[in-house]
């Protein structure tokens, strides 16, 4: 049985798909977003659990009482390690648990594929639509996340995308109707959620002594929050 590297996880999560949720922290991201709130995901080598699937769902199986929504794996970025996600999803698909996965859809092949077919949902955040500010951002290419968008939407797989709001970053304008624009083109999206920046992972950065460059970063406004779903729901007039 495969073992799991695993930063940590949480039994009543509100914000990780419908319903409350039992939510895996995965070790591991090819990633190294400029706001990143959990730098400490991102060598897998610094797991602090290392489980076996069967190990996980005995956690689950432990809260299903209340923990009624399903199943969140998150990160770091759990496409790192597919053949846990096939054990494990295996395992809740048996049982009758939803699934789904919080990524940033940078890895695409046949092993994660199989996995997506024991996915009910997604949750990707496209961090940017511009290829030379995603890489700014996040230090990798965007082709490999936008291969994945088109993907999911070929096997019809449900999709929630996500899109952090940083001022200064991801927040111009002309790049906020692009990234609508090119969303609105698949069919497969049930909900798009504009999550703003904010500073409570700067300790960590500090920690790991780190250079965290958005330090002096001001966190979005509610009215810049509204603004940028006010352009979204000019495209995705029936999500808003």
């Amino acid at each position: 049985m495969t073992t799991g590297y695993i930063h940590s996880f949480e039994t009543f999560g509100t914000k990780d798909g419908p319903g409350i949720r039992f939510v895996l922290f995965m070790q591991g991201c090819p990633l190294r977003c400029l706001y990143c709130h959990n730098p400490d995901t991102w060598k897998i080598n610094d797991a602090k659990y290392n489980l076996t699937a069967d190990e996980v769902f005995y956690e689950i199986e432990k809260v299903k009482t209340f923990v009624k929504g399903g199943i969140t794996v998150s990160g770091g970025e759990p496409f790192l390690q597919p053949d846990f996600l096939l054990e494990l999803f295996a395992r809740c698909k048996d049982a009758g648990i939803h699934t789904a996965v919080d990524t940033c859809g940078y890895i695409l092949n046949d092993k994660i594929k199989q996995v997506l077919n024991l996915t009910d949902l997604v949750l990707l955040d496209i961090k940017h639509i511009d290829p030379i500010k995603y890489k700014e951002l996040t230090s990798r290419e965007l082709a490999p996340t936008l291969r994945f968008t088109e993907y999911l939407n070929e096997i019809d797989k449900p999709v929630w995308l996500r899109y952090v709001l940083v001022p200064g970053y991801s927040d111009d304008e002309a790049d906020l109707h692009n990234w609508a624009k090119y969303a609105s083109q698949f069919h497969n999206i049930e909900r798009i959620d504009i999550l703003p920046f904010h500073q409570m992972a700067t300790h960590k950065w500090d920690q790991m002594q780190l250079e965290y460059k958005l330090k002096d970063t001001p966190q979005p406004t509610n009215a810049d929050v509204e603004k940028a779903e006010a352009i979204f729901a000019t495209y995705f007039p029936h999500l808003f």
